[in-house]
């Protein structure tokens, strides 16, 4: 526990030191987010806000877990594979950040440019867990004792389920610390449940995640001085994906991380919807689902604080199928 507590801080310090000193230089360099034209209207007023502060906690994140590996943590090998999920799936943020910043609009990379570098980073995630023979090509149902082998088929499904959650995470993150928060929420139970098992090292490593967003938190709540850009959100979608698979319970992302998956099955149902009858018609007022629930009138602390204690929920739901 003393570990974990130092982690926690440690990470937690990083991030509002870096941020302290990093957004003012966003600032300078005018990094700041573009906002799409179909977006709510009071929006607008964000324009302009410092993105990509993602960075921060990311760097404190790998920090303090090098620090933690080179005083003698001896689960290397799960931590880095994580990491290495998160780590590749932020530079793809980027380089999206980037790219929008150049453009001056809040389109960076094309749709299919970000999914095959997505593909390729998850594969090669999966290939390392074969290599380090941290996975076999079973998949455990939650809620049963069913373990399906699936063979080259586990591939193909664990490729689906990395690329979906990164994306879905990244689709939360459009008010003022709603993807924090609920990442935050998922965190604490990845550590919960590494801590039920045993494992020391993904305990650890969820209290990095829990401290750096808690420090990013500081601010990224509204009003946001900062956003963690996709830099930021892909980043916290491969690291949670990671960690099902680090705990051996791939699935069960779908459960904890459940308010993710809403906010992607949002856009797709709407998308669906517009299409299906010929552009006439919308399921909602707006995707993903928390501009909706703007729409209806509701600010953007209600939001954070409804979609974290659906989190919760949810997470005692994913506690109940392990």
């Amino acid at each position: 526990m003393i570990e974990f507590l130092v982690v926690l801080a440690c990470t937690f310090g990083l991030t509002v030191l870096f941020s302290h000193f990093v957004i003012p230089v966003l600032k300078s360099k005018k990094m700041g987010q573009k906002i799409l034209e179909i977006g709510p209207r009071w929006h607008k007023s964000k324009e302009g806000t410092p993105t990509m502060g993602g960075i921060c906690f990311i760097a404190a994140i790998l920090l303090t877990v090098g620090g933690a590996l080179l005083i003698g943590q001896k689960e290397i090998k799960s931590v880095l594979a994580v990491l290495a999920l998160a780590f590749g799936n932020g530079l793809i943020g980027l380089v999206d950040d980037r790219a929008k910043l150049m453009k001056k609009q809040n389109e960076g990379l094309l749709a299919w440019q970000k999914y095959l570098l997505q593909l390729i980073v998850g594969g090669l995630y999966l290939f390392l867990l074969h290599v380090l023979n941290l996975s076999d090509t079973t998949l455990s149902l939650p809620f049963t004792d069913i373990s399906l082998e699936l063979g080259i088929g586990y591939y193909v499904v664990a490729l689906i389920l990395i690329t979906g959650m990164v994306n879905s995470v990244n689709l939360t993150d459009g008010i003022d610390g709603l993807a924090s928060t609920v990442s935050l929420v998922v965190g604490g139970f990845f550590a919960l449940a590494a801590f039920a098992a045993e494992m020391r090292a993904l305990s650890l490593l969820s209290a990095a995640l829990i401290g750096g967003v808690i420090g990013f938190l500081v601010y990224n709540f509204h009003p946001a001085r900062v956003f963690m850009g996709d830099t930021g959100s892909l980043f916290l979608g491969g690291f949670l994906t990671g960690c099902a698979f680090a705990l051996g319970e791939p699935l069960i992302i779908l459960l904890c991380g459940l308010v993710f998956v809403i906010e992607a099955a949002s856009v797709i149902l709407q998308v669906s919807v517009f299409k299906l009858s010929g552009r006439k018609k919308r399921l909602f007022k707006m995707a993903p689902i928390h501009h909706h629930f703007e729409q209806c009138g509701w600010n953007e602390y209600k939001i954070v604080a409804v979609f974290g204690m659906a989190s919760l929920l949810c997470c005692a739901l994913a506690w109940l199928g392990i």
